[in-house]
């Protein structure tokens, strides 16, 4: 089996992706006899064979994101314990994953994508994954509605049968004689004799019933599912973190502002390319000019003064992007 294949399968990496950058930093097999190193991740290993990883810090979260925020919150000296955490651009969940070994409470992640958080963090309770909402477009209100959908079920409320009437048979007092019945709206001859053509099939059945909801029909509802009443939604959070690309974080900074208390603070990944005009970014979306640093950063500290942000910290992260884009964190906190 091919070697990045087989550490996927043996599940010592999260994607194919992630193998190849561990196969990268060191990998070998026991052939029985003797270790032998890995060249490629297209080498084939037999799929019992015994496997070592000579580096695996690519390893120790889904993504390598992961990676970029243990070191900045390291060069921050964030204590994350027990904090409750939105996660903007979550993802495969690089950032969701280093903050949960880093022992916070909850993550609320929030990606315009679906479907591409890692199982294991998808069945983690202390995450919350809502998925297709624009970090542009958040508010208070929408983001904790969208959380409790995430959390329930729809439902619909039994229906209170009709209660029983007061003494049903007083029309039978008197001794048996019936005093006050009413058979005005008995069913006459002809509509009996047409149930029962009906009944028997000698006339067409009635046809079906719409299957648009009567108006009087109860409607749907939404309760939590078992086990998660103790999940708080409340759209308010100690830390904001993210990781987001194609968009700007100018328009996204004053949507996550509302979502945070006095003092709350912020940890936000920066990609040069995406905070630049088009005519700045080069072949391939490479920001080759150093220069052009200096004018994302001062973009970004305008903006958060803007929004009440009071920036604590720039700095590089420890790994480019995958495309070779030097990226950058920006630290900063809510004004009280």
């Amino acid at each position: 089996m091919r070697a990045d294949q087989l550490l996927v399968e043996r599940g010592m990496a999260a994607s194919r992706s992630q193998a190849v950058r561990l196969i990268t930093g060191g990998m070998r097999w026991f052939d029985g006899i003797k270790w032998r190193t890995v060249v490629k991740n297209k080498d084939d290993i037999p799929e019992d064979a015994p496997l070592e990883l000579l580096n695996d810090a690519e390893a120790r979260y889904v993504s390598r994101g992961g990676l970029k925020l243990e070191a900045a919150l390291k060069h921050t000296g964030l204590d994350v314990t027990d904090l409750y955490v939105l996660d903007v651009g979550q993802s495969t969940g690089g950032f969701t994953d280093c903050l949960l070994q880093a022992g916070v409470a909850q993550v609320t992640g929030v990606d315009v994508g679906h479907a591409q958080l890692h199982p294991k963090l998808r069945v983690d309770a202390r995450v919350l994954c809502v998925e297709g909402m624009n970090a542009r477009s958040l508010t208070p209100e929408s983001l904790q509605e969208a959380c409790e959908l995430v959390l329930s079920e729809h439902w619909v409320p039994p229906t209170v049968d009709d209660p029983e009437p007061e003494a049903p048979y007083g029309w039978m007092r008197g001794g048996g004689e019936v005093t006050d019945y009413d058979d005005s709206d008995d069913a006459d001859d002809a509509e009996i004799e047409a149930h029962i053509a009906q009944a028997t099939g000698k006339v067409n059945a009635r046809p079906l019933e719409s299957s648009e909801p009567a108006a009087d029909a109860a409607p749907k509802r939404h309760r939590r599912k078992a086990g998660l009443d103790g999940v708080d939604t409340t759209p308010e959070f100690d830390l904001v973190t993210g990781d987001v690309s194609f968009i700007s974080l100018t328009h996204i900074l004053p949507a996550l502002v509302p979502l945070m208390p006095p003092e709350g603070q912020l940890l936000m990944l920066v990609k040069p390319q995406f905070e630049l005009q088009p005519g700045q970014v080069g072949k391939g979306g490479i920001v080759r000019d150093p220069a052009l640093y200096a004018v994302v950063e001062a973009r970004l500290r305008q903006c958060c003064a803007e929004v009440e942000l009071e920036v604590l910290d720039w700095f590089d992260s420890v790994l480019e992007g995958g495309d070779g884009n030097r990226e950058f964190f920006i630290y900063a906190k809510k004004v009280a």
